[in-house]
């Protein structure tokens, strides 16, 4: 599979709302762009949504942005019903910023998550309005409660969140920076990006996340399901 030739904006500031971009092809797939704010469905965390300006003043919906499996570009999937512009126009790309804000903050929280659960990562998902993580815990499940707590405090400490990266060959070495079971961190040539929340955890990540712990907010673990003789799936929303 090729690797997408669109330059990744939130990898460069995920806070970033919106870009000018030129439409470099269009396919039944959806619109691919030169560079954008917009992070495709991945690990986890769900594709972003918001709005293509074109230079006549229409807007046209994102309805999710993907990672075409086979020519590895990233595509922006238009709602139906809307008149697609041409290869070659500018547009500017506007983010559902609230939406997007929300994804950030989940996804750093998972991390957290991560820090204080001893078990491998078998699964996840992140949308908007909740995000889970499943581990392979073979013992008794943790206390929901006490998950709660342990979350919050850790969300207090405003830890600063940053971006690093590591060589291909470092993680080889290192392979236990990897929790995931099912997933492998993007790789960007020779370098693998990594998340430091200072003091509480380090692993490789191509996700969005805020900037302390602090931003992330109270949250509540709504429940803990068992999925299989193993498997715990842990759900977090947000307190409020």
């Amino acid at each position: 599979m090729e690797e997408s030739v669109t330059r990744l904006l939130f990898r460069e500031d995920a806070y970033r709302q919106n870009c000018d971009a030129k439409i470099m092809s269009i396919s039944d797939r959806g619109i691919e762009l030169d560079q954008t704010v917009f992070y495709a469905t991945a690990g986890g965390q769900t594709g972003d949504v918001g709005v293509l300006k074109t230079a006549d003043g229409r807007a046209l919906p994102v309805a999710t942005t993907i990672k075409d499996r086979d020519s590895g570009k990233i595509l922006h999937i238009i709602a139906e019903g809307h008149d697609l512009p041409a290869i070659g126009d500018t547009i500017t790309a506007e983010l559902d910023w609230e939406t997007r804000h929300r994804l950030m903050r989940f996804h750093t929280c998972l991390h957290l998550l991560c820090a204080i659960v001893e078990g491998d990562v078998t699964g996840g998902n992140i949308a908007a309005h909740k995000a889970r993580l499943d581990f392979n815990l073979p013992d008794e499940a943790p206390d929901k409660d006490e998950l709660t707590t342990r979350l919050n405090e850790l969300i207090a400490r405003n830890a600063e969140v940053y971006d690093g990266e590591i060589s291909v060959a470092e993680l080889k070495a290192n392979p236990e920076l990897v929790r995931t079971m099912s997933v492998q961190p993007p790789m960007d040539g020779n370098s693998i990006r990594t998340v430091t929340i200072e003091g509480i955890d380090y692993q490789p990540c191509g996700g969005t996340h805020v900037k302390s712990t602090a931003e992330i907010g109270r949250v509540l673990v709504a429940k803990i399901e068992k999925k299989g003789r193993q498997n715990r799936r842990i759900n977090i929303v947000f307190d409020e």
